[in-house]
């Protein structure tokens, strides 16, 4: 298996984000590689203080061609929907203190007031948000297949193909997803649900650590079959669940 880096959901942490990055130099700088691509497993926003910090992030590295590849997330996917104006996106719901949507609104530069109107807050954040961000929102992909490995937001639905997925179970999935112990057609790495530390359950590695409560912001390496997490003195090999 190629060498590949993961980061799990950022949920705008974005000086979290940029360690996770100085991480992977200094792994690349380790081994000499400096092609193998980042995934990135999206929940971009929300919760944290900096979602448009990290949107304006990823688009820079990208744009300066580092091999970054960034998944859409169940947050990215509700701010995309309220953006747009969907019906089914609801303004209220994600303005609730554990959604973080309210984080979100106030770093694009909006006063958000205790007593502020959820709609109102969405229709003022449609007018602050660059037209870059929107479409960078907008073309996120749901998975990212190399080979024997599958990076994708929360898991699959076992058992159906990939070119069959409901979109929706690949950014919401959970306990169905999470249950089964037999092998998927590929090692699923993902992220949704947090967990108290990066962990390797046999069939799907989770490497989401909360960093959208204050915890880690977890960045593995998977290369030749194994998996490690990246740290501040170098690999370590990931918990077993």
């Amino acid at each position: 298996m190629s060498r590949i880096y993961a980061i799990g959901d950022v949920h705008g942490q974005r000086a979290m984000l940029e360690a996770a990055h100085m991480r992977i130099a200094a792994d690349r700088a380790c081994t000499g590689d400096a092609a193998a691509p980042v995934v990135h497993l999206g929940d971009l926003v929300d919760r944290g203080p900096d979602s448009r910090g990290v949107i304006d992030f990823l688009i820079a590295g990208i744009g300066a061609g580092e091999p970054w590849q960034v998944l859409c997330g169940n947050h990215d996917q509700v701010m995309r929907d309220l953006l747009d104006g969907q019906p089914w996106a609801r303004p209220e719901r994600w303005m609730l203190p554990r959604i973080g949507g309210r984080e979100t609104v106030a770093s694009y530069g909006i006063a958000v007031r205790d007593d502020a109107e959820p709609a109102a807050l969405v229709a003022a954040l449609r007018e602050a948000v660059p037209r870059e961000h929107r479409d960078f929102l907008a073309r996120l992909p749901l998975w990212h297949e190399a080979g024997e490995l599958l990076l994708v937001h929360a898991g699959i639905r076992p058992g159906v193909p990939l070119a069959r997925q409901d979109p929706e179970d690949l950014c919401w999935i959970r306990e169905e997803f999470h249950r089964v112990t037999e092998p998927h057609p590929w090692l699923v790495v993902h992220g949704h649900t947090p967990v108290e530390e990066a962990t390797h359950y046999g069939n799907r590695v989770n490497i989401d650590t909360g960093a959208g409560f204050g915890r880690a912001l977890s960045a593995v390496v998977i290369e030749g079959g194994g998996v490690w997490l990246l740290t501040a003195q170098g690999r370590a090999p990931l918990a077993r669940g």
